[in-house]
């Protein structure tokens, strides 16, 4: 049970993170294209595959159940908006954006790519 609780504090945690940087880049960038929700998906990736690698079984720390809960499926499931993506992609296909909702597609599927393998390699070093 005690995971469970960890999980929800990490969502927590999570959310308010990717509110706060969604806004954020959005007063930055403005708001015809999600470039805050395209950066929160590659760091909350680089976080995962970080924290997974480092602290996995044979890892430079091993972590137990409970901080794993709490990081990988808390904090980075709170923090990483994947649902935020696909609403935002059909956005852009039915404003007839077709261009930049492929762009959006293939650049977030590409870039959390590189952010976990480059989390893991981090550690891995």
């Amino acid at each position: 049970m005690l995971a469970y609780a960890y999980v929800m504090i990490g969502g927590a945690l999570g959310s308010a993170a990717r509110y706060w940087l969604a806004s954020v880049v959005a007063d930055w960038t403005g708001p015809r294209f999600p470039w805050g929700t395209l950066l929160i998906n590659v760091l909350g990736s680089f976080v995962i595959g970080w924290f997974g690698a480092l602290s996995a079984e044979g890892g430079r720390i091993i972590g137990s159940h409970e901080a794993r809960a709490l990081v990988m499926v808390g904090i980075c499931g709170g923090f990483t908006t994947f649902s935020s993506f696909s609403l935002q992609t059909l956005a852009l296909i039915e404003e007839g954006q077709l261009g930049w909702a492929g762009f959006y597609v293939a650049g977030s599927v590409m870039l959390c790519l590189l952010g976990v393998w480059a989390g893991t390699e981090l550690v891995r070093g």
